[in-house]
């Protein structure tokens, strides 16, 4: 996940391997060693994942924006992010600096992963059938709906045997997927994590947001520092409503979309949803100049 953000000019340009190393210290994990060389199986706890994910978003962005010259050449996009991805959106909104936010994705990932050790529970994807139905259907099985995506996804999450039942009696036209997730993330299940958090951020400093962030909660822009900490804090037992924030593009006439690696399944849902917008999944530092264009592109080379 870190490794190609951590060679080349643009790396050295930015400190990339510097970076890592402080992060590497305060988060108490060896990201480096963790980003590169690492096993799919070394890296599945989301104690572990969580500020991996952060990290790669945040060595892209850094890069981008020296890409760019500065950060003026993005003044007044809008951002937004997927679950923890909300950490590094917090970033590039200017509310909350690198170091804590990586920091504060191990905290989330340490206190999430307690928090599943406590019950038995998962997560499924419910793909196509009609939403009302798919709603309905969870309801019954006592399920919750943590994630809303948007472009027919919805991912169900709760006990076990219940993600069993809705696997042997699907929605009407729905296919499940089981997904390799330690629990129920973004349902009630989380809520001593949530508790942890709030005592983590609490000590953090948020500044408002000087470029419009979009909140998972609802869709609408982030008032100000303070209610990004407590719906930060907040979003671990609440559902990611993504397909409120792709509404939220629309309504704010984007017409494309950049995703900060690890990149692709954000721009899929764009994608499908969103008809027209271009979409360009940050992959790698190769992607670097695309992006570049794009944003030239769809802003006339400025703000």
């Amino acid at each position: 996940m870190l490794g190609p953000w951590l060679t080349g000019p643009r790396a050295e340009q930015v400190n990339a391997a510097s970076t890592v190393a402080r992060w590497s210290e305060v988060t108490g994990l060896d990201l480096a060693q963790l980003g590169t060389t690492a096993t799919a199986a070394e890296i599945k706890d989301t104690a572990i994942t969580q500020p991996l994910i952060v990290a790669g978003a945040l060595l892209a962005y850094q890069q981008l924006v020296a890409t760019l010259g500065g950060e003026q050449a993005l003044a007044g996009c809008p951002t937004a992010g997927h679950s923890v991805g909300e950490l590094a959106a917090a970033v590039v909104a200017g509310s909350l600096s690198a170091d804590a936010a990586v920091e504060l994705a191990a905290v989330r990932g340490r206190e999430m992963a307690a928090a599943c050790a406590l019950e038995q529970t998962g997560m499924s994807a419910v793909l196509g059938g009609k939403p009302e139905q798919v709603l309905e259907r969870l309801a019954e099985l006592g399920l919750d709906p943590a994630n809303q995506n948007g472009a027919g996804q919805v991912v169900a999450a709760g006990p076990l045997d219940a993600l069993a039942q809705l696997a042997a009696e699907p929605p009407e036209r729905a296919r499940i997927i089981s997904l390799a997730v330690a629990g129920a993330f973004h349902t009630r299940f989380m809520a001593p994590a949530e508790e942890a958090l709030r005592g983590y951020a609490d000590k953090l400093d948020f500044a408002d947001p000087t470029r419009p962030m979009l909140s998972n909660a609802d869709g609408t822009e982030v008032g100000g520092g303070t209610e990004l900490r407590d719906r930060l804090v907040a979003q671990v037992t609440l559902p990611v409503r993504w397909d409120l924030c792709m509404a939220a593009l629309r309504a704010l006439g984007v017409t494309a979309v950049v995703e900060l690696a690890p990149a692709g399944t954000l721009s899929g849902l764009v994608k499908r949803e969103l008809r027209g917008t271009a979409t360009l999944p940050l992959k790698s530092p190769d992607d670097l100049d695309s992006v570049a264009g794009l944003l030239a592109e769809h802003t006339g080379g400025t703000s």
